[in-house]
């Protein structure tokens, strides 16, 4: 079982069909978002827009189902692991940027991969060792 920035977990028995109403829900956020991000790139063009189509919709959907279903501390938890690979979304794009007009694609690729793999994964050390100290005063 995987607690508060504890080791991550899985359970098949969560992989059971949700129910409509939560596909509803999701489906309903992500048409909110993209409408909101076609707005915004029709008024401030469509680099504008392009970072609103960025924004994690059905992150918004999925935190308000497990709030709903296993507790705000469990959807807070998630929030933050979606930060933290957010962090490692930066670096992947970050090294796509720089490297694209340097290296060949896969090299490109692999490398931004790696940074976010790298990124992500010390930032979640940097969690639960400041979790696990705090828990420890």
């Amino acid at each position: 079982m995987s607690g508060a920035a504890g080791t991550p977990g899985a359970s098949a028995d969560k992989l059971r069909k949700p129910p409509a109403r939560d596909w509803v829900i999701r489906f309903a956020f992500g048409a909110a978002v993209s409408a909101l991000a076609a707005i915004v790139a029709k008024v401030w063009g469509p680099a504008a827009g392009g970072l609103f189509l960025a924004f994690p919709a059905i992150l918004l959907a999925s935190l308000t189902l497990v709030a709903k279903e296993e507790g705000a501390h469990r959807a807070r938890e998630d929030a933050r692991g979606a930060a933290l690979g957010a962090l490692g979304l930066v670096a992947f794009g970050l090294v796509v940027w720089a490297g694209t007009p340097r290296w060949p694609v896969v090299v490109t690729l692999l490398a931004a991969t790696l940074a976010w793999a790298v990124v992500s994964g010390v930032a979640y050390l940097v969690v639960a060792a400041r979790h696990r100290d705090a828990g420890n005063q």
